[in-house]
């Protein structure tokens, strides 16, 4: 019985979200450093912020971001700013495009 709690403590710190080739290639922002850049629209994340227990909020931020990351490379974008708070698991991003230099 001890194996599967301890199992289950390993899985909720672990990450199962990977950042994409594309993904990459995005950084977050903030909204100062987008002030020249096109807005490319809104992204959405959303993560298991419980899996049996309540998992860290670092570590939900940090999946939020990774998935909002790839999603905005599906859009050609190259930059992301949170748009609000993690809400439940969830949190909006809105995508840009910004010309280098």
């Amino acid at each position: 019985m001890r194996l599967v709690y301890l199992t289950v403590l390993l899985l909720a710190g672990c990450s199962f979200v990977q950042l994409t080739d594309g993904g990459r290639a995005v950084v977050q922002a903030g909204a100062g450093d987008v002030a020249n850049c096109e807005s490319l629209g809104v992204v959405s994340a959303t993560t298991q912020s419980k899996v049996v227990l309540e998992r860290g909020s670092e570590k939900v931020a940090e999946e939020l971001i990774v998935l909002a990351r790839n999603q905005a490379a599906t859009l050609g974008a190259n930059a992301i700013v949170p748009i609000g708070p993690i809400d439940n698991g969830s949190q909006n991003f809105r995508a840009y495009r910004c010309s280098p230099g």
